[in-house]
């Protein structure tokens, strides 16, 4: 018998929806640590990570509503700090580049987003 797949962060989220900012806050004190590695890794700046990581997480407060649940919400912010990131490089001239092996190990363990990636694949088998 299948269960469907749930996300421990679901609850959260909803809450969040529904205005209730401390569930938002549970959410940032749990993918804090997570996405400060991801930053600092791209910025290699302890203050930029900082600001970055605030900025980061009003996006996603103010986006939240929109958030539908078809990825984890740990996949849908660290989409979003990736995307936040590179353009704060790309303003400040710094070059980044992300080599595959580099990808963030969080993400690499990650067995919903294993699972989501390899249901979706863009190759396309030949009829």
């Amino acid at each position: 018998m299948d269960h469907p797949r749930t996300d421990p962060d679901q609850e959260l989220v909803k809450r969040t929806q529904s205005g209730a900012a401390a569930a938002f806050d549970e959410l940032v004190i749990k993918y804090t640590p997570r996405l400060y590695g991801l930053v600092y890794n791209m910025t290699s700046n302890h203050e930029d990570t900082n600001d970055l990581l605030q900025d980061i997480f009003a996006k996603a407060y103010k986006a939240i509503r929109g958030f539908r649940g078809k990825s984890s919400f740990y996949t849908w912010i660290h989409s979003i700090a990736v995307n936040m990131t590179l353009n704060f490089l790309k303003k400040r001239g710094r070059r980044f580049q992300l080599s595959l092996d580099d990808v963030d190990a969080s993400v690499q363990n990650d067995k919903e987003f294993l699972e989501l990636t390899a249901t979706s694949s863009p190759v396309r088998e030949a009829d």
